[in-house]
């Protein structure tokens, strides 16, 4: 948290409280605030908590109410970027596929690495949402033949959910239209095979039929084909990785490394 500036430090109830009230933006009664922030813990012990949380952020004014007693939220100035992403999540289907406008703060989710149930309800809403506005951007990009720019957005979209196929799709299709079969037939690939390794086998997602009838597909895909046997030796370098000269052990035999192709 900052202040003109500034970086103010918090303990850790304080912190909790400020981030719990900049996730929620509404007035928050105190007793079930009290008891979202120290679960288990009575009901009056919990609210002293709160009440000395609160007492111990040093910034005059970061509350709407200074009552001791009413409900708390943070004063309507208080800035707060995820109020800041949500509104541009609003904004983002309006704005003209010729601007380009800042999308950073759809980049990273809220609060990672904090474990608490309230939380983690809200980062996973949040999440959904800003996957979904990034995959509408990267689509509105793809049909304004902008391809570099959707594939990028798309491209992190897949980053922050790998498993999405709607993610997926998007990427492919900006590759499709960018004319960059193999890169679409890699994206492909490489999400067939973790379909495999997550729910132990080929899964029907519907995204081959994005490529159009062409000879240069089949043989793109086989080019890709490797034997699923594979097995990785201790001490040796993983395939992506690997130094050129690095082979791998398969059943019924050895693969030759990328460089022997």
């Amino acid at each position: 948290m900052t202040t003109d500036g500034a970086t103010v430090p918090l303990g850790v109830d304080s912190r909790r409280l400020v981030a719990y009230l900049a996730v929620h933006p509404r007035p928050q009664e105190r007793t079930s605030l009290a008891a979202d922030l120290w679960p288990g813990v009575p009901t009056d012990a919990a609210v002293r908590l709160l009440a000395d949380a609160a007492t111990a952020v040093d910034v005059p004014e970061l509350f709407a109410d200074e009552d001791e007693t009413g409900p708390l939220a943070l004063a309507a100035d208080v800035e707060v970027d995820l109020a800041d992403a949500l509104g541009l999540v609003r904004a983002l289907p309006d704005i003209p596929t010729n601007h380009d406008p800042d999308i950073s703060l759809l980049s990273a989710d809220i609060l990672p690495g904090w474990t608490a149930p309230w939380i983690a309800v809200e980062r996973e809403r949040f999440r959904q949402l800003r996957l979904h506005a990034l995959e509408e951007r990267s689509l509105r990009l793809t049909s304004a033949a902008r391809y570099a720019e959707a594939v990028a957005i798309a491209k992190s979209a897949v980053q922050t959910a790998p498993s999405r196929e709607s993610a997926r799709r998007v990427l492919i299709e900006a590759y499709l239209g960018q004319g960059d079969i193999a890169a679409a037939v890699a994206e492909f690939d490489d999400y067939q095979e973790l379909l495999r390794s997550s729910v132990g086998g080929p899964a029907s997602t519907g995204l081959e039929a994005l490529f159009p009838p062409s000879p240069v597909w089949p043989v793109l895909r086989a080019r890709r084909t490797m034997p699923r046997s594979a097995v990785q030796l201790p001490g040796l370098r993983s395939v992506r990785g690997a130094t050129p000269s690095t082979r791998r052990l398969v059943a019924g035999g050895s693969v030759p490394g990328p460089s022997q192709r």
